[in-house]
């Protein structure tokens, strides 16, 4: 499928996604403009009591966006999932050109001009806003043009946190280990930033010319029109929209598999009830879900009962799915969340080797690929290099030591990195499709280290109260995945390319 293919029969979605992605970045240079411009006249009017807030500018631009991201996820006022987190870290992160472009701008007006404005009798005031700002917009329309280039690009990642936007593709596209996905975020993306420079480039010249023919009185017209622009966009931004009762907020994780599951939720509840589904899916690991349910973000996702006991709830290991289970039910219960039962199938954790590897040597447990570790390169995702139930007691349990410290890479692109010899040993999904599309072999856990993992709905219980029939309908779901049918689901969208939606309809037309 070419990309093309792929926008025509994802139209409606491509466009909803590209106006999401203008509105965060939109929103975003919009509240920078109104606090950058202010925060610049104030530096540049007093330097000695401005230069610390441009300098806290400077650090918040030298943050990676994801750590920027998990940083104010906890925040009350401005952290959870969607738009909201989105908005205020690209606001952050547009903030520094917009007010260095205003004090840089500011300082190059020519002193001779503020000495006969002076002469003339302007207040300050006047002076500011009919000679200095009109001569510093130039350099301002510049630090924005900067500003929201910067936003296209960096809004791409607030699909991690469920604002929607271009980066949706992207990130689908990697957990599917699919260019063409890929592409359809990115591209768009590229063209979006290349559009939007190109027409601030074009305001800025127009500003230049205005000056040079003398017309400050039209650019200070047309710099306060735009400062009405953004202070409009910042209000309308600030206003808090709360979401529907009707609206059920589906999450999952950020691997095929939850994606497929989450899908499968929001149909089942689309098709048989009269509620309606906000998709948050494609967030990042397991505590961001946990952190998004526990604060309300989201109502429900599909979470493992091994992985909730370990990672979660820190309890002691058991390896007895029914102890497991009850145990992560009352832990769940007593922070006011509802653990379904379980959807019928067990996802462990699957060590892998390539399958002529696995022949050749004649492995078929994790003890058989021990002696052989030492000249071996591992892979392994970043959480499963720091859960309880990851590696470090993966290690210890086997006596694992291998050539030099695994590799960290995504979840999602462990399988091709094994095919391809990149690495010799990885940590996967055992329902992944993958395996058997790369000729991949899981090896036994034949120390049975690792615990249960079956799939289950964790939901909030004000959400299940509010709407009495939505238990009902998850419940219907309880048993009827087996895992053949996950592997099959994961199978055709990794390795046949498939549109998860698609396949998630499918399979619910088999329900009863």
């Amino acid at each position: 499928m070419t990309v093309l293919d792929f926008w025509r029969s994802h139209g409606a979605e491509a466009a909803a996604l590209l106006w999401q992605h203008l509105y965060l970045v939109a929103a975003s240079t919009g509240l920078a403009i109104a606090l950058g411009i202010p925060i610049g006249v104030f530096a540049a009017r007093r330097p000695r009591a401005g230069a610390p807030i441009v300098w806290l500018a400077n650090v918040a631009q030298t943050i990676p966006s994801l750590a920027m991201f998990g940083f104010l996820l906890p925040l009350p006022l401005v952290g959870g999932l969607g738009a909201r987190l989105a908005v205020t870290v690209l606001t952050l992160y547009a903030l520094l050109p917009i007010a260095r472009t205003t004090v840089a701008g500011l300082r190059s007006v020519d002193a001779a001009l503020i000495e006969a404005g002076t002469a003339l009798g302007m207040t300050a005031r006047q002076l500011l806003w009919q000679v200095e700002l009109p001569l510093a917009l130039p350099s301002i329309v510049a630090g924005i043009r900067v500003a929201t280039v910067i936003g296209v690009g960096t809004a791409t990642i607030a699909a991690a946190v469920g604002a929607g936007g271009l980066g949706e593709y992207i990130f689908r596209g990697l957990a599917m280990v699919e260019p063409t996905v890929i592409l359809a975020g990115a591209i768009p993306a590229a063209l979006l930033a290349l559009v939007l420079d190109g027409g601030l480039t074009l305001v800025e010249r127009a500003v230049r010319a205005a000056l040079s023919r003398g017309r400050a009185a039209r650019v200070g017209r047309l710099g306060l029109v735009l400062a009405l622009a953004a202070a409009g966009i910042a209000v309308v931004t600030a206003a808090v929209v709360r979401d529907d009762r009707q609206i059920v907020r589906v999450g999952s994780k950020n691997f095929t598999e939850q994606i497929i599951l989450g899908e499968l939720l929001a149909q089942l509840i689309e098709t048989r009830s009269s509620l309606s589904v906000d998709r948050r899916l494609n967030l990042g690991g397991t505590f961001i879900c946990d952190r998004a349910i526990r604060a309300g973000d989201i109502d429900l996702y599909v979470e493992y009962s091994g992985t909730a006991h370990s990672a979660i709830f820190h309890e002691p290991a058991n390896t007895d799915p029914r102890v497991v289970l009850d145990t992560v039910r009352r832990r769940y219960a007593e922070i006011g969340l509802t653990l379904l039962d379980p959807l019928g199938f067990e996802n462990t954790f699957a060590i892998l080797v390539r399958g002529d590897e696995a022949r050749r040597l004649e492995l078929t447990t994790i003890g058989d690929a021990v002696p052989y570790a030492s000249s071996w390169q591992a892979g392994f995702g970043y959480e499963f290099l720091e859960r309880a139930d990851g590696y470090p007691g993966l290690s210890r349990t086997y006596g694992l030591a291998f050539a030099t410290p695994p590799r960290a890479m995504d979840v999602s692109l462990v399988y091709r990195a094994l095919a391809e010899g990149q690495v010799d040993l990885v940590a996967g999904d055992a329902t992944s499709g993958l395996i058997e599309a790369y000729d991949l072999t899981m090896l036994a856990d034949d120390r049975r280290y690792f615990p249960p993992y079956d799939a289950a709905v964790v939901a909030r219980s004000a959400t299940l109260l509010a709407h009495p029939d939505l238990r009902d309908l998850l419940r219907r779901l309880a048993g009827r995945i087996t895992v053949g049918e996950m592997r099959r689901m994961n199978h055709a969208v990794d390795a046949g390319r498939r549109d998860p939606a698609r396949v998630v309809a499918e399979f619910l037309r088999t329900l009863a």
